[in-house]
């Protein structure tokens, strides 16, 4: 199997459960948030509400995007992509199991904390892209 096709079948096995995991984690969330107010948590869609994470981000896709009538609009829609991106990134040097890792600097902390540091920028993008 040629290096062409290991490192992205690497890069998504990392990545993809992470992606799939978060929306279970948010709907978990927002049941211990109902049961804690003593109400109605996510009740809506599909058996046992396993299809709620799918409705919300239908929803979050679908919705009209509000953008500042003054901001860069460029730079206003990259801002959460470079975050994100820069997130993804970070998790490279992150053992998720015994030999699965996708990089192995020497210097793994040290990427790991100056990668994660750059996130912020993305923040402050946003912010002067209105300006």
């Amino acid at each position: 199997m040629s290096i062409a096709v290991v490192v992205p079948a690497e890069i998504l096995g990392i990545i993809l459960p992470l992606l799939l995991g978060v929306p279970f984690l948010v709907l978990a969330e927002r049941k211990v948030i109902a049961f804690v107010q003593r109400r109605k948590g996510p009740d809506v869609v599909g058996s046992f509400r396993l299809l709620q994470p799918l409705a919300d981000g239908s929803k979050l896709i679908l919705k009209e995007p509000i953008s500042p009538s003054s901001a860069n609009f460029s730079l206003f829609r990259m801002a959460p992509v470079a975050t994100f991106m820069l997130s993804m990134v970070a998790r490279a040097v992150v053992p998720f199991y015994y030999g699965m890792v996708l990089s192995d600097p020497n210097i793994g902390l040290l990427y790991l904390f100056a990668i994660s540091s750059l996130g912020v920028y993305g923040i402050i993008t946003a912010g002067r892209s209105i300006n």
